[in-house]
């Protein structure tokens, strides 16, 4: 190399060693670059042991997959908790409640074994577990270890990890009723779970067996029902496939049937859910399916502890409402609304009248038979004095026949406001007042449904017999055939039909009673038509309540026939031309004034659009 050549490299030298020296960095920097280092090892280190724990996950997650008989799967274990009342059995594959008898009670099919609300393949409940790496857990696929509880009727299932002193335990309390308390008590599982979690999603559903001899009554009272925190009711249909999605924050959730229910109840508040009621068919054995998708608040330390109830028990209203006693009101469950009473002036007089009639009667120790019968006398004592005066008032007003008949001749049908008029002068100078007849159906009417919706939901009833009626809280069958009927089905209850022949012998006896136009014969055969639509409106209802209406109606026509003997009607008609003497002199009321200013206002309003109608011919 020649020697601008050399030159050339010891030039490129000096420059490069100048630009290192310049560029060198200094202690600071050097310090930086090694923290930076160091924080980028103990990533590492996180990384391969959040690896490590999701290698662990990922194999318990995989085991229940496996199906029951392979070897891998351990062998599913069981816990049982009982008291007077519930039996429970506890599963070890998913924690969770698997069966739930109600010792007291049987099903109408089985009078041998305890009745079962729900078995392992006919209810799920489930949690959404998400892990660190994001990994979907179903604690219903998980496997659960029992865990050694000497407290009697508390129980222990606790879901391993993997990772050492990281577990999750199912910890059930069964008290001295319905009730069994379920908490969620974490242990180290934030080493496990996302650090962002604090809900969890909850998943739970069940099949609804059929329990009742009455499937069509039973399917009518089976509803999805839950409480909004602040105590109102909101409710599925029970006639059709429905779905609802509730944005508000929940309190509880029933599964209800015809007499018994599961309820599911926070300690704090369900938020964000989906309710769904799917019904069943006939030939399933099943009533309908419900199924809920939501929200429970949980902390992963711990220190909050998560927390349910469960209520596997009768509809029976002073057991539900029991719950509430010694209660603040914003705290109250209202678990009484489970059971149906009716609207709400219905309700009130279930509440305040016939429930604690009813537990007053029962309390004596007497047949129930016996009790319906002794709530019928008293229910009619109350509206004794209504009912005399609607019976006087029909009394006077056939009294009155012959003078009504002579009006009817003497105004004829095309001058129909003229002759209401002359018959409303007849009853002021009389002193009857037709619309009286009508003061005892409102009374009664409140009263009749106050018993329609007691009756039929009354628990007290079921199982109970009568005569022929080996269960008062279905239809008693004397007739069955092989087809259906149209709306009377494929059988016939005996009380229903005692009760039909009861309301047309009492129509009969009305009808005789009372002064009816004859030009209205339409009316007398819809009369005797109602008692026939009641035949096929409760053949299916329960046969306490017809057993009801049989002796209500029993005992109305033993008040008409005493009304009759004691009421003369020639007595009668003398005291009506009496006041009618009385008030020939006097002036009318103002309201009759009125009525009489508008009925000639119509006359003439009639005669001017006739003679409208007469001109355009």
């Amino acid at each position: 190399m020649d020697k601008n050549t050399w030159i050339g490299f010891l030039l490129i030298a000096a420059i490069i060693v100048g630009f290192t020296m310049l560029n060198r960095p200094s202690k600071e920097e050097l310090a930086e670059r090694q923290r930076v280092q160091d924080s980028i090892q103990l990533v590492q280190m996180a990384q391969a042991e959040a690896q490590r724990i999701s290698d662990s996950i990922s194999a318990m997650t995989e085991t229940p997959v496996v199906p029951v008989e392979a070897e891998s799967k351990p062998e599913e274990q069981f816990v049982t908790l009982q008291n007077d009342h519930v039996r429970l059995t506890l599963s070890s594959y998913g924690g969770v409640i698997q069966r739930a008898e109600l010792l007291e009670y049987h099903t109408a099919f089985d009078s041998i074994n305890p009745l079962c609300l729900f078995r392992a393949n006919e209810s799920s409940f489930g949690l959404t577990l998400v892990t660190i790496n994001n990994r979907i857990l179903q604690t219903s696929n998980l496997i659960f270890t029992p865990v050694a509880c000497e407290q009697p009727n508390k129980a222990i299932l606790r879901w391993n990890s993997g990772i050492e002193e990281a577990w999750l335990d199912f910890v059930y309390e069964l008290s001295d009723d319905y009730m069994v308390h379920m908490a969620l008590e974490p242990h180290n599982i934030q080493n496990v779970l996302a650090q962002n979690v604090n809900s969890l999603e909850l998943q739970w559903r069940q099949l609804i067996p059929q329990q009742e001899q009455g499937r069509k009554f039973e399917e009518r009272y089976a509803r999805l029902q839950y409480m909004m925190v602040g105590g109102d009711m909101e409710e599925l249909s029970e006639s059709k496939d429905d779905s609802e999605k509730e944005a508000a924050r929940v309190r509880w959730i029933g599964y209800k049937d015809q007499f018994f229910s599961t309820v599911l109840i926070a300690d704090d508040a369900f938020s964000s859910s989906q309710f769904t009621s799917t019904l069943q068919k006939r030939q399933s054995g099943y009533i309908k399916e419900y199924s809920t998708n939501t929200s429970v608040p949980f902390d992963l330390t711990g220190r909050n502890t998560t927390g349910f109830r469960f209520y596997f028990g009768p509809n029976h209203y002073h057991t539900l409402k029991a719950y509430d006693e010694g209660v603040d009101k914003e705290n109250r469950l209202y678990l009484n609304k489970l059971v149906p009473l009716g609207w709400k002036i219905v309700s009130w007089i279930n509440t305040a009248l016939v429930i604690p009639m009813f537990d007053l009667f029962t309390s004596w120790g007497l047949h129930i038979g016996i009790v319906i019968l002794l709530m019928t006398i008293v229910i009619k004592l109350i509206i004794l004095p209504f009912v005399f005066v609607s019976y006087k008032s029909s009394a006077k007003m056939r009294a009155l026949k012959p003078q009504i008949d002579a009006i009817n001749e003497k105004y004829p049908a095309d001058k129909m406001q003229e002759r209401q008029a002359a018959t409303m002068d007849l009853y002021r100078q009389a002193g009857v007042s037709p619309m009286s007849g009508c003061l005892p159906m409102l009374f009664q009417f409140p009263v009749l449904m106050a018993m329609f919706w007691f009756l039929p939901t009354a628990i007290e009833l079921r199982g109970k017999s009568l005569w022929w009626a080996h269960d008062l809280s279905t239809y008693d069958a004397v007739f069955h055939w092989s087809f259906n009927i149209p709306l009377l089905g494929d059988h016939l209850s005996l009380f229903c039909l005692l009760m039909t022949i009861c309301n047309i012998g009492y129509t009969y006896i009305t009808m005789q009673s009372q002064a009816t136009d004859p030009n209205m014969k339409f009316m007398k055969y819809m009369m005797y038509a109602m008692p026939l639509m009641f035949l096929f409106i409760f053949n299916d209802y329960a046969a306490g309540l017809s057993y009801y209406y049989l002796v209500s109606l029993f005992i109305t026509i033993l008040q008409t026939m005493l009304f009759r003997w004691t009421l003369d009607d020639e007595k009668m008609l003398k005291e009506m031309e009496e006041n009618k003497k009385k008030k020939a002199g006097r002036p009318k009321s103002g309201f009759m004034e009125r009525l009489e200013k508008m009925q000639r206002e119509q006359q003439r309003l009639a005669r001017e659009q006739a003679k409208a109608a007469s001109k355009r011919r």
